[in-house]
């Protein structure tokens, strides 16, 4: 063999198994959590009562970590948009190597490790593999070392759209006037992660970038996140502030999920970029307990896998819980569904139900069609959940093989004429929701149960079977799905008498938070 067809089929051989690490990449990345991440849940775990709701929550957390581990399936359904970033020497060609990336994309979208979210901004239509324009986001960069460097994060929407950013001076509620300096600084950063509430799946972690142009700040407050939780910035002043936020975002009693307790912030990672005189911009990229982030070091002549980042193994077993059982705390309620308007005014903020019986799934698309229009199936006494699953279709029929909470809030413009209008009795999700929806509940005689976000395994193994699903032309995502469920936990945390648990926090935490300043 000459040595031109000697050195193409290298790199034909480079190429194809730098495609196969990406995919292995990928997969470990959506169904595995690092080794600092499971350390700072175990740390959150030990600092919350015993008995409370945010200990259910991590509890149910690590059930739902061991279970994804255990089944090589996602551990939230929504595996968002993948964010790489590259390092690669000299001479290595950009445009083999993203469609390489993308053809890995597609294959963990097919075999259900990522779920179809590359949505076109104009008519809605959904890419079916995570291809499309910007999708997924890969940041090339070249270095002088012989290694290829790849690093992954997969960052859901409700934490992506808790991320925010601060253009100082400005003045803040609760906090006041910020300032162009550090403490300006800290004010904005504890804003942000009050801001967030359960809404960002908290426990969570922030990255942060103080300066630059706003584009360039925005993705340097992401790339943060790459460092380990337990690294010390070395710069002493950001590194005291890092440790100051952690320490006082912690005191505020948001908690777990936005339950109350004592585990709000499990990380804060703070970066400095040069500013031109008239901007000085404070970006925070905000990130829930799920922090799937992982890399690899790859072998530059073979593209294959030297070594993993972030102290993780492969194929290694590492319990986080204790148990593979549930327990509730406070009263806790086996219901069938449907249910009638005075059963549902029963149900008070604090009772854990244990769902049995037909849920419908649905989120944005499908509850602005149900405004307007009359719903497939009866929903009158049912229970609507907030969720977007990974499906996928098999020769027996549909397999949900995620199927976690979506943030509520962003149904809050629909939700009461949906109560009012289809006698829905339970609407299910995460992070609670507003007061349209609360005063539509006490009309209606509903309630608003919290599921634990991120728990996708978790809640797919209590579903047991498919019914159907409608409106597939919506995107699986935002499709209506029709699932029969056991012992499908839930807490109430709004309920037909006017009480919200996430109103009540969200008001004793401002008042922590103008404390604080």
């Amino acid at each position: 063999m000459n040595t031109k067809n000697m050195k193409k089929r290298m790199i034909t051989s480079f190429y194809k198994n730098f495609q196969h690490s990406i995919y292995e990449l990928l997969v470990e990345t959506s169904t595995d959590l690092p080794t600092d991440v499971r350390e700072a849940l175990k740390k959150s775990l030990l600092s919350e009562d015993p008995l409370s709701q945010s200990a259910l929550a991590l509890k149910m957390i690590a059930i739902n970590i061991d279970l994804a581990r255990q089944r090589r399936a996602p551990l939230c359904q929504d595996t968002g948009m993948p964010t790489f970033w590259v390092k690669v020497p000299p001479g290595y060609n950009h445009i083999y190597m993203r469609k390489a990336i993308e053809n890995a994309v597609r294959k963990a979208t097919k075999e259900g490790i990522l779920r179809p979210n590359a949505v076109d901004p104009i008519d809605g239509t959904q890419s079916s593999n995570n291809v499309g324009a910007g999708c997924p986001i890969i940041h090339f960069e070249q270095w002088g070392k012989q290694g290829i460097d790849v690093r992954l994060i997969l960052k859901g929407g409700g934490c992506e759209n808790k991320s925010t950013q601060y253009s100082l001076p400005c003045e803040l509620p609760h906090v006041g006037f910020a300032e162009r300096t550090l403490e300006g600084v800290k004010k904005c950063l504890l804003h942000a992660v009050w801001n967030a509430q359960g809404q960002g799946c908290s426990a969570g972690i922030i990255g942060v970038a103080i300066g630059g142009d706003r584009a360039r700040s925005y993705e340097y407050a992401k790339r943060q996140l790459l460092r380990k939780l337990n690294d010390v910035n070395p710069n002493p002043q950001l590194a005291e502030l890092e440790k100051l936020i952690v320490e006082q975002s912690n005191t505020l009693g948001i908690g777990t999920m936005g339950f109350g307790g004592h585990s709000t912030l499990m990380g804060c990672k703070i970066g400095v970029l040069h500013r031109i005189p008239a901007s000085y911009f404070v970006s925070v990229s905000y990130n829930c307990w799920a922090f799937r982030r992982l890399g690899v070091e790859l072998n530059a002549r073979t593209g294959t896998i030297s070594r993993w980042f972030y102290n993780h193994k492969r194929n290694v077993h590492h319990a986080m819980a204790s148990s593979g059982e549930f327990y509730g705390t406070g009263r806790t309620i086996s219901v069938t569904i449907p249910i009638t308007e005075q059963r549902a005014r029963e149900f008070q903020v604090g009772d854990v139900l244990l769902l049995n019986g037909e849920l419908h799934m649905g989120r944005d698309v499908l509850h602005r069609y149900l405004v307007t229009n009359s719903s497939p199936v009866d929903l009158n006494g049912g229970a609507l959940y907030h969720c977007g699953p990974v499906a996928l279709k098999t020769k027996n029929g549909w397999d949900i093989k995620a199927a976690g909470p979506t943030t509520s809030i962003r149904q809050e413009a629909y939700q009461a004429e949906i109560l009012r209008r289809h006698g829905v009795r339970i609407i299910i999700g995460k992070g609670g929701m507003g007061a349209n929806t609360l005063q539509a509940l006490n009309e209606v005689g509903a309630v608003y149960c919290s599921a634990i976000g991120g728990a996708a395994q978790y809640y797919a193994q209590r579903i047991t079977k498919v019914v159907g699903v409608d409106f597939l032309e919506f995107g699986i995502p935002e499709a209506m799905w029709h699932i029969e469920v056991k012992d499908f936990p839930v807490v109430v945390t709004m309920d037909s008498h006017r009480k919200s648990l996430h109103e009540n926090i969200e008001r004793q935490s401002a008042d922590i938070l103008a404390q604080l300043k």
